[in-house]
């Protein structure tokens, strides 16, 4: 069969549909019982529509489903495409063999087959309209970026174009789901033996200008991370300081605003600080630059993690990769929880001074820290007068006013969450 003669696209994703229709496709003239190929018609093309409805494919969706194939396949061809665009040599050509064989799989006529053995009821699957159906998988964009290639790739007369178009796409998206995705979480796998690196399918639509106010602390953290994706040296950073102020939606808006520069994050919580070691070698020799990071971090007095993070960061025997960098959020200055009994035990302690720089070493390691402060009751009422606005409120400002600060008062005091939860607040009374 076809598909065995692949040299580089090889244990592909869903690759026992490819297998299925190639033997459907070659064997259907064969003296098959009518219902027996019916059924085996049936569960092949109910698995496809199940891939495409869960990625949000639509137009001709054995293409689509060839084309997810070409864009998922990690091999060593289509890495390095990330970061050269352009593969010569001998690996070259085992990929223009393979593309070829690609060609033939586009150039199915699955329409005069299903016409043939009078089953033209499956021939909805190559002009499937979606209908506005969303993507489980991947962002709209990437999603009809996707569909489009797949039209290109049905109409290529030669391997060297499926071999131009496919190179164009991993220099400019990506492959597989480093590529093709914003955000992953961190989980242990299976086994206990490493980390496996989650995409996470639903990341808040929040942009940088969404956030009203704190332009200070916003520029900063916007000139950090332009001269990481850019390239050029950046900093470890650390968002600290009260509650609601926004530095959790500061890192989700730089995640939206540099995704097409090529920014990805990866959210780890501390208990998988372990795991910090193998995250970063799958991700050290890639094209895209990382965030890691780590939200609402602390240490309590007893938790001894941050030795660990203080590591990771910087002091250990292998450097940190030049498209790695930490970004985290605290409420504390000091990451490190601290009590009026430091102060005693420091009165008491020979070498106070070591224990002060112990407890500052790790934070000592960002090198840009912002600090978001609570707004004062003026610049309150006026990202609740812009939030209004934006949403579209319609309220006398007195009134708008007078009903945030009430609001305010019972519901966490000053903070751009608190005025955020007001205008949510308003809007859910509409009609």
């Amino acid at each position: 069969m076809k598909e065995e003669q692949l040299f580089l696209y090889r244990e592909l994703p869903h690759e026992d549909i490819l297998r299925d229709m190639v033997y459907f496709v070659e064997n259907y003239e064969k003296d098959w019982d009518a219902q027996e190929r019916r059924k085996f018609l049936y569960d092949l093309c109910s698995r496809l529509l199940n891939l495409s409805g869960s990625h949000g494919f639509y137009g001709n969706l054995w293409h689509c489903y060839l084309t997810y194939l070409l864009v998922n396949s990690e091999n060593v061809y289509s890495m390095p495409c990330e970061i050269t665009g352009i593969m010569e040599g001998t690996m070259n050509e085992m990929a223009l063999k393979d593309f070829g064989i690609f060609m033939d799989f586009f150039q199915y006529d699955l329409e005069g087959i299903f016409k043939e053995i009078h089953e033209e009821s499956f021939c909805m699957l190559l002009s499937f309209e979606g209908n506005g159906v969303k993507s489980k998988i991947y962002n709209a964009r990437i999603r009809d970026y996707i569909c489009q290639t797949a039209r290109k790739l049905a109409k290529v007369e030669n391997a060297a174009q499926i071999k131009n178009i496919m190179e164009n796409f991993y220099k400019n998206y990506g492959v597989g789901k480093l590529g093709l995705h914003k955000a992953f979480r961190v989980a242990e796998r299976e086994d206990g033996q490493g980390a496996k690196i989650v995409p996470i399918l639903n990341i808040a639509h929040v942009y940088l200008d969404d956030l009203v106010g704190y332009e200070i602390p916003k520029q900063k953290l916007i000139a950090n991370t332009e001269a990481f994706v850019e390239g050029r040296k950046a900093n470890n950073c650390l968002l600290f300081g009260d509650a609601g102020t926004g530095k959790s939606s500061c890192i989700k808006g730089i995640l939206n605003e540099y995704y097409d520069s090529g920014l990805r994050i990866i959210e780890v919580y501390k208990h998988q600080f372990h795991l910090l070691h193998d995250v970063i070698e799958q991700i050290k020799d890639r094209h895209y630059k990382f965030i890691i990071y780590m939200d609402d971090l602390s240490f309590e007095e007893f938790e001894i993690e941050y030795k660990y993070l203080k590591a990771i960061i910087e002091g250990g025997l292998e450097s940190k990769p030049e498209n790695v960098l930490i970004y985290a959020t605290s409420n504390r200055r000091h990451l490190i929880k601290e009590t009026f009994n430091d102060k005693k035990d420091r009165d008491e302690e020979l070498h106070t001074s070591d224990t002060v720089q112990e407890k500052l070493s790790l934070v000592n390691r960002f090198g840009v820290t912002i600090f978001f402060s609570a707004p004062d009751k003026k610049q309150f009422q006026n990202i609740v007068k812009v939030l209004a606005e934006r949403h579209g409120i319609e309220m006398p400002e007195d009134e708008l006013l007078l009903e945030a600060n009430k609001w305010e008062l019972s519901h966490g005091g000053l903070s751009g969450r608190t005025a955020q939860q007001f205008i949510h607040y308003l809007l859910g009374k509409q009609d």
